[in-house]
């Protein structure tokens, strides 16, 4: 009998095939040679089974029913993908032996357990283990196959992540959703990512900033010229601070002491995938998931690069000679000049800053195979160029330079110099035709937002630099700078992924960064979809590079904490769990003692939650113009008919009723859901109640917070987007947009097209055939039939757990979130989001006070907007400013009546 190949994706599976056996014939869903079958999974082929498998009442959210733990947990087909289940599972009985050639890593290893499991095979399993699809490699890897048992507390580990998350993520959800009437979405991961996120917002809005002074002086000796920075206690008086400026201008001074010493700076660790994410993000503006999906890219299409879902930044002795064969490579391509001055000299078994076994566990880090692409995409090519450059630095000397230290005594006050002098470029000719930057991934620094005075005294010159420490010196000139203390940066994606790797510790030290990589929050592959779903949920939007928090998400993490379940947003326990899964992946840990605790915690949350008060309706108020105008936070289709296609945002009551054919996405934190009745697809990512039963031929994708659609009318587009009623009825044809402050059309006949821009009540009446865009916050549309699409973007009603009550919930909408009160003096407004700005309630009686979203090149958000409102300017922030150049400054508010709005640069 021939020999069953299971991969994880039909490409690795022509990739293995073509490496192992050319002559096999392709047979669409499996290629068959004369030793070996070949197949695939498509990702995952089978999930966790939903709550209403176990137990029909679970069909409706109810806190009395929780917490749901179940025995044992039941597996269920992914309904897209069950007829290359079925292939396999015949292939399987023409086989006497299996291949699992899924991803060598925790999530391939459990893609081809479930499928063991579920299909029930008893085949004896061997593993192939590689880190990059060359063919070589490939051949190597099926000469060198390893036992399957060896890989059985791998299968444990991801077995046990699976069931954390979905006891987790169901029990919460659904406990905080059902309590406070407002889909919530909670998850082991993705709640203590959140909780870094609004901790960082508090200590922004917090800050007071304080002025302060900083005195330098230039002195010189014959032709050298150098700077120092006055010593001493911080000053906070201006006039003292320019007395002890003129104090020492013109007089003359003497070397009180110098030291010179030479020093090194070595290359940069070779790339693990979050440190490559991190440059992306800072250097392309990449968000992470695009990062990790152009590596998937050029490992699985190109074949240009080894494995990207690693934790590694080093590599074994077996890499040496493929890294010096892929270095002869390079110098065949555009890359040839750098080559021509690499040295292979500098990458040996002991070079521990690039050969380090005992830190190499699953993969090496991230290098380029001898397999050189052609002409890529362009952002395909910025990374490849960011990999490669990596690679190159390691054969390159280390750069060199003369640290020298002054310090320059004059009238009795002292200045400290530091001249940090160039001997020879190394490996930083690899970056030489690069803008100068701070690349990510070496040795000590300070942490976000801190720079201290010697470092702002530091000067790197590439001339020698000469003193005399006997001679006296003389003071050129002087001055005092005016300096404000600056908060703490906004996280972006870069940044909020070095505080998951570190379980938001402040790690600056590259040792101790890699002593937390097993206790970070999720792992290299998982992180750029928790920080999506974050989006995906309502509870953060993007502004620029810069991650902000929504109203939603800030009031998720105050109900979460006030429950008394703060460790369920802390990033130090989900840290020893993830710490306790690579243990038990080693098989150092038990996983029936983690599972336990699991389900402890996960009735500790329930217990907790139900004695908890409700939530003020005007707790989510803020949520409207946040999740609305991001285009986050979905309503779900509850109860649609066949053809119906429902989006929700979130975590929570996904369409209920749906049978075969449906597809229900929840993104929030959990298993994907699975159970569905027959030809049901469910894929929750995160915690919330799947589709269960919803009407064949439907889709419900919900990812995010608000009533959905429920019954509209068949051929119906319904997108409630922000504050006000949805459309409901208007006549065939019509498209209606109300979006911002201003009452729409309501009620326009067929061909009309409404657009109000403004905040207020979006057309009503809408029938077959409508497109009704509201932008604001409400009820998304109602009494959807047969081949609607309801998309109800906003933060309206959350789940109910009957058709009854949502149909009730739908007669009534929220008012309109507020920001603040209107500046403008005896108005008495209120300031509302609209779809470009953000105006007064009271614009009908003539209020003309407005602020633009889009302010020199910057993007407001609500939060920033509040802000502004109650201070009168920002934090500091990126601006484009007048003269089209990027500056670090605040937007102020410079008239009061009509919102006009400037800029005032940060002082350096």
């Amino acid at each position: 009998m021939k020999t069953l190949i299971i991969a994880e994706k039909p490409d690795m599976g022509r990739n293995i095939a073509a490496a192992i056996d050319p002559k096999a014939k392709n047979q669409r869903t499996y290629i068959e040679g004369e030793q070996y079958i070949i197949t695939w999974a498509i990702g995952h082929l089978i999930g966790l089974a939903e709550p209403d498998a176990y137990d029909d009442r679970y069909k409706k959210w109810n806190l009395g029913d929780l917490p749901i733990i179940p025995e044992q947990f039941k597996l269920v087909p992914n309904a897209k993908t069950k007829d290359q289940l079925k292939v396999i599972a015949e292939l399987a009985k023409r086989c006497s032996h299996l291949v699992n050639a899924c991803d060598a890593g925790r999530e391939g290893q459990h893609i081809f357990s479930l499928i063991q499991r579920h299909l029930k095979l008893k085949q004896p399993v061997k593993r192939l283990w590689i880190s990059d699809l060359t063919p070589e490699t490939i051949r190597r890897g099926f000469a060198e196959l390893k036992e399957g048992a060896d890989f059985e507390p791998l299968t444990r580990a991801a077995k046990a992540r699976s069931e954390a998350d979905w006891l987790i993520g169901m029990n919460g959800s659904r406990a905080f959703t059902t309590k406070h009437k407002e889909l919530l979405s909670v998850g082991r991961v993705q709640t203590p990512v959140l909780a870094l996120l609004y901790d960082r917002q508090k200590e922004i809005e917090a800050f007071q900033s304080n002025k302060y002074y900083e005195v330098e002086a230039w002195f010189e000796q014959g032709e050298t010229l150098y700077r120092g920075l006055w010593q001493g206690e911080r000053l906070t008086d201006g006039e003292k601070a320019k007395a002890l400026a003129e104090k020492v201008k013109g007089k003359r001074g003497r070397v009180e002491s110098y030291e010179v010493k030479d020093t090194k700076e070595y290359p940069f660790k070779l790339y693990d995938l979050t440190l490559l994410q991190r440059e992306a993000n800072a250097k392309f503006g990449f968000s992470a998931k695009k990062t990790l999906d152009l590596a998937q890219t050029l490992y699985e299409k190109h074949k240009a690069i080894s494995y990207p879902r690693t934790n590694s930044n080093y590599v074994t002795e077996q890499n040496i000679p493929e890294m010096h064969r892929a270095l002869d490579q390079l110098g065949k391509t555009d890359y040839r000049g750098l080559v021509e001055g690499a040295d292979k000299k500098f990458v040996h078994k002991n070079n521990k800053a690039v050969c380090n076994p005992s830190k190499v566990e699953d993969h090496h880090a991230i290098l380029p195979t001898h397999k050189t692409p052609g002409a890529l995409p362009p952002d395909e090519a910025k990374l490849y160029d960011l990999i490669v450059r990596r690679f190159l630095s390691q054969f390159y000397p280390a750069a060199s330079y003369k640290m020298h230290t002054v310090l320059t005594a004059a009238e009795g006050e002292r200045f400290k110099s530091t001249i940090k002098q160039l001997l020879d470029l190394g490996w930083k000719v690899i970056y030489a035709d690069q803008k100068k930057e701070k690349p990510t991934g070496r040795g000590k620094g300070k942490a976000d937002g801190k720079e201290d005075d010697e470092e702002s005294a530091e000067e790197e010159v590439q001339t020698p630099f000469t003193l005399d420490a006997a001679q006296e010196v003389h003071c050129k000139k002087s001055s005092a700078k005016e300096k404000e203390t600056q908060p703490p940066k906004p996280y972006t994606e870069g940044t909020l992924l070095k505080a998951m790797e570190s379980a938001g510790k402040q790690i600056e030290d590259e040792e101790l960064r890699d002593a937390m990589k097993d206790s970070g929050l999720g792992t290299p592959a998982t992180r750029a979809s928790v920080i999506e779903r974050l989006k995906n949920v309502g509870y953060v939007v993007m502004q620029g590079k810069r991650i902000a928090i929504t109203p939603k998400g800030r009031t998720a993490v105050e109900l979460i904490r006030g429950a008394g379940v703060e460790l369920l947003t802390s990033p130090e326990m989900t840290g020893h769990w993830e710490r306790r899964l690579n243990e038990i992946a080693r098989g150092t840990a038990s996983d029936e003692q983690f599972m336990a605790n699991v389900k402890k915690f996960a009735t500790m949350i329930v217990d907790k939650v139900r004695v908890q008060r409700p939530a003020e309706k005007t707790a989510f108020e803020g949520e409207a113009a946040a999740a609305g105008g991001a285009g986050r936070g979905r309503g779900r289709t509850a109860g649609a008919k066949r053809g119906t296609r429902g989006a929700a945002a979130g975590a929570g009551e996904l369409a209920a009723g749906a049978k075969r054919g449906t597809r229900s996405a929840a993104a929030g934190a959990g298993e994907p859901a699975a159970g569905a009745k027959r030809g049901t697809r469910s894929a929750a990512a995160g915690a919330g109640e799947p589709a269960a039963g919803a009407k064949r031929g439907t889709r419900s994708a919900a990812a995010g917070a608000g009533e959905p659609a429920a019954a509209a009318k068949r051929g119906t587009r319904s997108a409630a987007a922000g504050a006000g009623e949805p459309a409901a009825g208007a006549k065939r044809g019509t498209r209606s947009a109300a979006a911002g402050a201003g009452e729409p059309a309501a009620g326009a006949k067929r061909g009309t097209r409404s657009a109000a821009a403004g905040a207020g009540e979006p057309a009503a009446g809408a029938k077959r055939g409508t497109r009704s865009a509201a932008a604001g916050a409400g009820e998304p549309a109602a009494a959807a039939k047969r081949g609607t699409r309801s998309a109800a973007a906003g933060a309206g009603e959350p789940a109910a757990l009957t058709q009854a009550q949502i149909a009730a919930s739908a007669a009534a909408a929220p008012p309109a979130a507020t920001l603040g009160a209107c500046p403008r003096e005896g108005c008495g407004g209120r300031i509302i989001r609209g779809k470009r700005g953000y105006g007064c309630s009271h614009y009908k009686t003539g209020c003309g006070f407005v602020i633009w979203k889009d302010s020199f090149g910057a993007s407001l958000t609500d939060t920033a907007v509040m802000y502004l409102l109650k201070h009168g300017r920002t934090a500091a922030m990126r601006l484009t400013g007048e003269q089209g150049q990027p500056v670090e400054a605040r937007l102020v508010l410079l008239d009061r009546t009509t919102g006009r709005l400037g800029i005032e640069p940060v002082s350096n």
